[in-house]
């Protein structure tokens, strides 16, 4: 079964961006942020994605990626 799964941690980390920073930059709360980083979300939230792919200026497939289970 294949499931889409948050690579925002590696993302975030490697270009040197806090969830705190992120949130700020987003206006979403930083708990929620926070779920997307440790891939806790169990709905995505299509205006919360809009809004983080916005503000890193990045493609999806930069922060999410489709895995086998």
């Amino acid at each position: 079964m294949k499931v889409v799964r948050f690579c925002l941690a590696d993302y975030l980390d490697t270009n040197g961006i806090s969830r705190y920073s992120l949130a700020k930059r987003t206006g979403i709360q930083y708990h929620v942020i926070d779920s997307y980083y440790k891939n806790k979300v169990y709905r995505l939230d299509g205006y919360n994605l809009g809004r983080i792919i916005q503000s890193l200026d990045c493609r999806l497939t930069d922060i999410l990626t489709v895995v086998e289970e």
